[in-house]
């Protein structure tokens, strides 16, 4: 009987949306602002543009909002049947309430509660899983995930190691019960705190609260350790993704897609490699968007989503500040 229950509720996604600002900042762009140029950051990351919300007035709910709108009015759903919004961000609009409450008051989900979950760039993966039990345990019938991120509003655009990176931009998931026996099937998450001051925001927090000696040494910016976070990303993305298609006999050959955080394009290069994945099997859209932290992950099921068939094995893979990585299992649905 419980056999039976878990499978009557396995978690699907069932409608997706997206969002990117319309202004354009591309590596010419930042070759006339950091010492840089076009050839290298391609070479490093992959990157040739990314998306940036320059207005000052609208914070990440915006682009959370319009992601939402965009997959309301795209599947048809009202509003109302949602039941929970979670945002996953490390760009709220504000540190104590939370950006989901507010952005499913805005979309008209009257009877949603909402809560913001970070988890930096695992945020969006972490969500799903969050998501997908929420359904598997019956109380909840629609679930509506959010990954959004404002970056360029904690990016220093007079440091060139972050500022060619990081984009702004929103994608957003409806999960529910499956209609079939597809859905979400396995995962597996790790997290590494002692390494959190290698890709970190000094200051905003308990441990060091907003001051004049904060802000005159620009702590509330974005700061990482570059070479440290490029070893545990390569190896730590690879590695749980490799769990994965063993805890489920899985082979390569056998994975329709790779859908994984757009971080750097040697990153999953190498984690495409460890599961012996062709290069069409991986699904990319860093040239254009760069790293939009939470929001990758949606942003690739939205610009890809019309492959995707029914059945098809998808692979998940992150890796954020925390640190945080892992990677996860699921069946298309739809």
């Amino acid at each position: 009987m419980n056999l039976e229950r878990t499978k009557q509720t396995k978690a699907a996604i069932t409608a997706v949306g997206g969002y990117v600002p319309d202004t354009i900042l591309s590596n010419q762009d930042l070759e006339k602002m950091v010492d840089t140029n076009d050839a290298w950051i391609t070479s490093r990351t992959g990157i040739k543009e990314r998306r940036i919300l320059k207005d000052p007035e609208k914070p990440t709910s915006f682009m959370a909002i319009e992601a939402a709108q965009d997959l309301i009015q795209s599947y048809h759903i009202d509003p109302s049947t949602i039941d929970l919004v979670i945002v996953a961000t490390v760009t709220p609009d504000m540190p104590v309430a939370a950006t989901a409450a507010y952005v499913a008051s805005s979309i008209g989900a009257t009877e949603a509660f909402g809560y913001d979950l970070s988890a930096a760039c695992s945020g969006f993966l972490y969500g799903m899983s969050t998501c997908a039990a929420y359904i598997n345990s019956g109380r909840y019938k629609k679930v509506l995930l959010i990954g959004a991120d404002k970056m360029s509003s904690i990016v220093d655009y007079t440091d060139r190691t972050t500022c060619i990176i990081f984009g702004d931009g929103a994608g957003a998931v409806l999960f529910e019960p499956s209609p079939n026996e597809y859905g979400w099937e396995d995962e597996y998450f790790r997290s590494n705190g002692a390494e959190r001051m290698s890709l970190r925001i000094k200051a905003g927090g308990s441990l060091y609260p907003t001051s004049t000696t904060t802000l005159e040494n620009g702590w509330h910016n974005l700061f990482q350790e570059g070479k440290t976070v490029f070893k545990y990303a390569v190896s730590e993305m690879a590695e749980a993704s490799e769990q994965i298609l063993k805890r489920n006999d899985l082979t390569g050959k056998e994975i329709n897609y790779l859908v994984p955080h757009q971080a750097n394009k040697r990153i999953i290069d190498a984690t495409a490699k460890r599961l012996g994945l062709e290069e069409e099997k991986v699904l990319m859209n860093i040239s254009y968007y760069g790293n939009t932290t939470a929001a990758t992950i949606p942003l690739l099921l939205n610009d890809n989503k019309l492959k995707f068939k029914k059945g098809d094995k998808l692979i998940f893979a992150a890796f954020g500040g925390g640190f945080t990585w892992g990677a996860s299992y699921l069946t298309w649905a739809i």
